[in-house]
């Protein structure tokens, strides 16, 4: 696994003091942590501090939580990307590696028809030549793409290392430390950003969502994956039902952490709903912003563009 070569800014390049009087934030503010009220600062450390938590079993508890379905909705969003070989992405919040790896195992199948096509029109090439072009291909799988994932806690990136290095992804893959509303990287870098059940945990989304338009190359894709609002009724009621009843109890039978999972599904209440996050991507200065309900709202994916 190799570092990201790119001029970062460094993590901490300003007194935190600076920054937030820059920034206009301020450690007083009250704002939501599921349905507490803290201040900014408490905020910020108490997600921290659930996702330290939550790291080593979040795979798991993400399969019994969304009965699997969580893999079909990361698998729709990578669909909705259609990345190509060349492709660079910024996963922000994505330590496990979730869309990292699928990213790659895009990109790769891609490539592979790529490959097969070129092969087909050109016949007369003898064996000797498909074998050399077949493996010069074969060691840029990729072609050129890469995806660096970036995530604010060191345990989930931890975990999405373990994972690569077990899975055996490396190529076109970088690990950052990092931010959401600070991230550590130039203006205009990648061609796609992407945030899978993440940005709910941001702590100011406004700031997050200027920083994504920032790092984007003019052109550039936002995508933004997240639990939202139920807008049937029935549904609605029966999704409460099974997040307030079930989800801390599996949270607590599987992670021993009851707490944690409770505050994740008070954050989904708390996070805004489509139409409002959608205003809050364009006030970021988005184009063409649009989103796609899936399962009737449970989730959505967020789509907007850097012109």
């Amino acid at each position: 696994l190799r570092l990201w070569p790119c001029r970062c800014r460094p993590l901490l390049s300003r007194p935190a003091a600076a920054l937030r009087e820059r920034r206009g934030l301020a450690a007083g503010p009250e704002m939501h942590f599921g349905f507490q009220t803290v201040t900014e600062e408490e905020r910020r450390e108490k997600i921290y501090q659930v996702f330290e938590s939550v790291a080593e079993k979040y795979d798991v508890m993400n399969d019994s939580m969304t009965l699997g379905i969580h893999r079909v909705w990361k698998d729709i969003l990578m669909h909705k990307m259609n990345p190509s070989p060349g492709t660079l992405l910024l996963d922000v919040a994505g330590g496990t590696g979730d869309i990292a790896f699928r990213f790659i195992n895009y990109v790769r199948s891609v490539r592979e028809r790529q490959l097969q096509r070129k092969l087909k029109h050109h016949q007369n090439l003898s064996w000797q030549e498909i074998f050399e072009s077949y493996q010069k291909d074969k060691f840029n799988s990729l072609g050129d793409s890469q995806v660096v994932v970036c995530d604010i806690n060191r345990e989930m990136l931890k975990v999405g290392k373990q994972k690569a290095q077990h899975l055996g992804y490396s190529e076109g893959l970088s690990w950052v430390l990092g931010n959401a509303e600070e991230l550590p990287f130039d203006d205009d870098k990648f061609d796609v950003y992407t945030i899978a059940f993440g940005i709910r945990n941001v702590t100011r989304i406004d700031l997050a969502l200027q920083e994504a338009y920032r790092v984007l190359k003019p052109g550039g894709r936002f995508l933004c994956l997240e639990f939202s609002h139920v807008s049937n009724p029935l549904l609605s009621r029966l999704y409460d039902l099974y997040s307030f009843q079930v989800i801390p109890v599996l949270g607590e039978v599987i992670a021993g952490d009851w707490k944690s999972y409770q505050y994740l599904v008070e954050s989904i209440r708390q996070f805004p709903p489509q139409e409002e996050l959608k205003a809050m991507i364009e006030d970021a200065g988005f184009f063409k912003v649009d989103y796609e309900n899936l399962n009737f709202g449970i989730v959505a994916i967020h789509s907007g563009f850097k012109l």
